[in-house]
């Protein structure tokens, strides 16, 4: 699994997990929000990778804990609730190194990091935002802020963590000194087998009074009873040939443009990765259950990428921009299409 604290691979981060046991801190690994919850104590530090599977629901669990917070790659819409603050997404072009540039103790002592993030915006009370990826002192790749009596963390490019990257500039001081604050750090993958994100309810759905569930099936009754009146007043369906075949990437590339028009580009992307994600691995014969790591190692024998390329374009950060959105839209067909060609 990638950034996994028992992956040796260059995508895994078990060089960071060892080391930290190595100072003495205890890292449990777990994998669904109930066991982080029930291991986030007070005097702890929860370590939550990415919070782009997560559901309303699983974020309030998580934000009732007592534990300091470290997030890494969080969605902005989840941030509010785990902090005081209002986080949004932003499109600067990523660093080779950033200098720290702020008053916080583990950033200055880390000094420049290798940052390949796009960096993001926080706004709130006591928030403290360090390398700077452009000229607004509130945009960065790390912050940190008091909420709730208990220090919380944002670091947006988690592959500072990885293997692969720990030894680059001051990326693994800043990783021990923001994961070692204390005895025990909890280390929480969301997985898309989490029980605790099954059955929860669509966005809205708690908007509509109870009638209008009655009142949409009498009305589609009526919808059906018409249809088949007026096809039995009108004879047999004739069909005839399309003037034209549209081809699946235009589906997914006008997917895009309608995400992109509504500004919803983490949405959208996370649509369309979805999407890729489940077609390629039917394709491939992967059952319904599978992993990540299951559905990247099954797409990089199929096609001869590297597995860290299809990571990245799976499951690696959300695009900032319209030409960021489309750009994937078109590198996700562009996948799709040489899985269909083994």
């Amino acid at each position: 699994e990638p950034l996994a604290p028992d992956n040796p691979e260059a995508a895994g981060a078990m060089a960071v997990a060892q080391i930290l046991g190595d100072q003495g801190v205890e890292v449990e690994y777990v994998r669904t929000t109930a066991q982080a919850v029930a291991a986030a104590d007070a005097g702890t530090t929860l370590l939550v990778m990415g919070t782009f599977l997560l559901t309303d629901e699983q974020v309030s669990s998580l934000a009732g804990t007592d534990a300091d917070l470290v997030l890494v790659s969080p969605e902005p819409w989840h941030v509010g609730p785990l902090t005081d603050w209002t986080l949004d997404s932003t499109s600067n072009a990523p660093a080779d190194s950033v200098e720290p540039a702020c008053t916080d103790p583990d950033a200055q002592a880390a000094g420049p990091i290798a940052n390949r993030g796009f960096g993001f915006r926080a706004t709130g009370d006591d928030a403290v935002v360090c390398y700077p990826t452009s000229s607004d002192p509130l945009t960065g790749a790390y912050a940190t802020t008091t909420a709730g009596g208990r220090r919380v963390v944002l670091i947006d490019d988690a592959r500072i963590l990885s293997n692969a990257r720990l030894e680059q500039d001051g990326n693994a001081s800043l990783a021990l000194r923001s994961l070692g604050r204390h005895e025990h750090l909890t280390w929480y993958l969301p997985t898309r087998n989490d029980p605790g994100a099954a059955g929860q309810a669509a966005p809205g759905a708690g908007i509509l009074p109870d009638w209008t569930r009655p009142l949409a099936f009498q009305l589609a009754l009526v919808a059906l009873a018409l249809a088949l009146w007026r096809g039995r007043a009108l004879g047999r369906v004739v069909t005839e040939p399309l003037p034209v075949t549209v081809r699946a990437a235009e589906t997914t590339l006008g997917r895009g443009r309608l995400y992109r028009r509504s500004r919803s580009s983490g949405h959208a992307a996370a649509a369309l990765r979805a999407g890729t994600a489940r077609r390629c691995a039917a394709r491939l014969g992967l059952p319904r259950t599978a992993g990540a790591v299951d559905v990247i190692d099954a797409l990089a024998r199929a096609t001869g990428r590297t597995a860290e390329q299809v990571e990245s374009l799976l499951y690696g950060p959300p695009p900032t921009d319209d030409v960021g959105l489309l750009t994937l839209a078109r590198m996700l067909d562009q996948l799709e299409s040489e899985v269909h060609r083994t």
